[in-house]
């Protein structure tokens, strides 16, 4: 059991206005994405204190803070993070136990964009097995298709900068899963509906 309820607050066994969360399968490990304090916290299973992984220091664009993180996917592989940088248009990887991390989609100083190597207010980001790169890309109302260590991204739903209601468009996508296939499940969070894209 994870004791996390408690006051808003930055100290580490407080949290403010958490989003994401990634379990480790064998340590049991909690990691959460701490939104509005610019931090990514780790809690041993039944801890009611965490231990600060990364930022922490406000909020920013450098290799060792992040930007109202929301998303979190826990690469085994790589014995890493994928955090999806909400405030800084990126996502990026935190290898666990260093103290910095890597770039992987975006712009490294947080510039938002239409273009393929830049993103708008991206919500979430999963890996499939071959180690490419999902976003939802939200306020472009696009999911990126990234090839492992490309920073080019290719529109694989929606179209750039068009919300609609029909087939091939979305509308603020939220949240990101593959199936076993590799068929990709969207939440495309402001038209109400789960949309799904076959393999691409």
């Amino acid at each position: 059991m994870y004791n996390l309820v408690g006051n808003v607050g930055a100290a580490h066994n407080q949290l403010y206005n958490p989003y994401g969360i990634a379990l480790h399968p064998t340590t049991n490990t909690l990691y959460i994405a701490d939104f509005n304090n610019h931090r990514i916290m780790s809690y041993a299973k039944g801890a009611t204190s965490g231990t600060l992984l990364l930022g922490g220091q406000g909020i920013g664009t450098n290799n060792t803070q992040v930007s109202s993180p929301v998303g979190l996917y826990l690469d085994l592989f790589t014995n890493s993070l994928v955090i999806t940088n909400y405030g800084a248009h990126n996502i990026v990887r935190y290898v666990l136990g260093t103290n910095s991390w890597s770039l992987i989609a975006g712009d490294i100083n947080g510039i938002q964009g239409t273009i393929p190597t830049r993103l708008s207010y991206p919500t979430d980001a999963i890996l499939d097995p071959m180690g490419s790169l999902y976003v939802a890309d939200r306020d472009n109302h696009r999911i990126q298709f990234f090839y492992d260590n490309h920073f080019n991204g290719t529109t694989i739903a929606g179209i750039t900068g068009v919300s609609n209601l029909n087939g091939t468009t979305l509308n603020g996508p939220r949240s990101l899963t593959l199936d076993n296939q590799l068929n990709l499940y969207v939440a495309d969070a402001n038209n109400n509906r789960i949309q799904k894209f076959f393999r691409y």
